[in-house]
């Protein structure tokens, strides 16, 4: 696997101009997805830069084939540039079509994968261009290429979105003329495609197949229809659903009422959800973490702060074991409100529960103290972190330095600018404004020099 990386290089005449000469000296791409990025003698830079020019022309040039025969190209046209810019165009359908058509016609040593196959398809789905989508499909075949069920996971659900039923359950039912199994994947696509169009009966039958056909119902199958009927305001239908599925044997992954609680949030039962958490931790029992988390969003969202609060407090009190991004949401939300003293509380029982702050646990304490003016224990408490969690980052910095100047104390702030630059994060310009002038608008006009000093070594002005 190949990891995508993106430059801030602009698009200029010189970096395609080296490009076109590195064509010209006899050297090549890495061959194929795997090749190494060692093996390119031409800067990344200007390999990305000629990626960006590439989908610029295949997204706007009407003679888009004439143009990039001008680019002369042949040489390097391979299946990670192919695939990198259907990537790069994937809301252009069509387009993407006769681009891999060019590629495959013009350039006879370009040997396409089902990686670059599969990737329009799925884009050609996306755009609703359903006949081409065939069209590619067929040629797959013709050529021994078999659809991945992820693949034809995604073109089943599109059709669903779109409510082409039919043509969903059609595809499915032609799985083997593809090479492609049915798997729990593709069963999930199709029962989320009969629940996009309200086919609950439907849907029901299909469970029923899936379970006749040896398949194994996953945590996705449960939700889908459970968020579908919840949606559809069928709460005791899927109580139902969630007990008979129990007796047969085939419990869910996560507990009935934690999808319930899913299912409701996902229809915007917000007040529904909260009944029936609060009516679980009467009973003495525990939400699942991810959905406790998705309610504690919901209602950071809505504003009922307190309510999560308490609520926290009660699970937490019954045996709840909280993750890290349980401890994000609910630092974030308690230091927003200015309730500093139970966000210190909630930090420093995820540090006996083991986990090391990072920079987003601990800056919007850092935020909320100083917007209460209470700058000296910001600072002792960042100088804390900066021992016993993970480093601060750029915005950490940015965000400190900012409320430093809010609050007149400019010389801290200058001295978190520089501690920036000591660890190689480059402050950003507005910052450096704001020092400078500070500075000077307090009668530090030496220290001001020095940070303007500092700028220009940096940036080279």
């Amino acid at each position: 696997m190949f990891m995508f990386r993106k430059t801030s290089a602009p698009i200029t005449r010189s970096s395609i101009f080296t490009f076109v000469k590195f064509l010209t000296t006899g050297n090549n791409f890495a061959q194929g997805i795997g090749g190494s990025s060692n093996s390119r003698s031409l800067p990344n830079d200007d390999y990305f830069a000629t990626i960006h020019h590439i989908s610029n022309i295949v997204r706007r040039d009407i003679s888009m084939e004439r143009t990039l025969n001008k680019m002369r190209i042949s040489t390097i046209v391979n299946s990670e540039l192919v695939y990198r810019v259907l990537r790069s165009c994937c809301s252009c359908g069509i387009e993407c079509f006769r681009f891999f058509n060019w590629a495959r016609t013009h350039h006879p040593n370009y040997d396409p994968t089902t990686l670059e196959f599969e990737e329009l398809l799925k884009i050609l789905a996306r755009t609703r261009h359903w006949e081409t989508m065939w069209k590619v499909a067929n040629t797959m075949k013709t050529q021994n290429f078999s659809i991945s069920p992820s693949v034809v996971s995604f073109i089943i659900e599109q059709y669903g979105k779109h409510g082409l039923i039919g043509q969903a359950v059609d595809l499915f039912n032609g799985l083997k003329n593809f090479d492609c199994p049915q798997t729990t994947e593709v069963y999930n696509s199709l029962l989320f495609a009969l629940c996009e169009v309200k086919n609950f009966q439907g849907a029901y039958a299909l469970i029923r197949r899936m379970i006749r056909k040896g398949s194994v119902p996953d945590k996705r199958t449960y939700s889908i229809l459970v968020n579908a009927w919840c949606s559809a305001g069928k709460m005791r239908e899927a109580q139902e659903f969630l007990e008979e599925m129990s007796k047969k044997g085939f419990n869910p992954p996560v507990r009935g009422r934690d999808l319930l609680i899913d299912g409701l949030l996902h229809a915007g039962y917000l007040e529904s959800a909260m009944g029936l958490v609060r009516k679980m931790s009467k009973e003495g029992f525990v939400p699942d973490v991810g959905t406790f988390n998705c309610l504690a969003e919901a209602l950071c969202k809505s504003g009922q702060i307190d309510f999560c609060i308490d609520l926290f407090r009660d699970v937490c009190g019954l045996g709840f074991c909280p993750d890290t991004e349980t401890y994000k949401i609910m630092i974030t939300m308690t230091s927003k409100i200015g309730r500093v003293d139970e966000a210190f509380r909630i930090l420093h029982r995820s540090i006996e529960d083991g986990h090391r702050p990072f920079p987003s646990l601990y800056a919007p304490l850092l935020k909320a103290l100083c917007r209460r003016g209470q700058f000296g224990d910001a600072f002792s408490f960042f100088a804390d972190m900066k021992v016993k969690g993970h480093p601060p980052n750029r915005p950490v910095y940015t965000m400190l330095i900012k409320m430093c100047g809010r609050g007149g104390r400019f010389i801290e702030a200058a001295n978190y600018l520089v501690e920036m630059t000591e660890l190689n994060l480059l402050p950003m310009s507005q910052s450096f404004d704001m020092v400078t002038d500070g500075l000077k608008n307090c009668g530090k006009h030496d220290l001001a020099k020095r940070i303007e000093q500092l700028e220009i070594s940096l940036r080279g002005i």
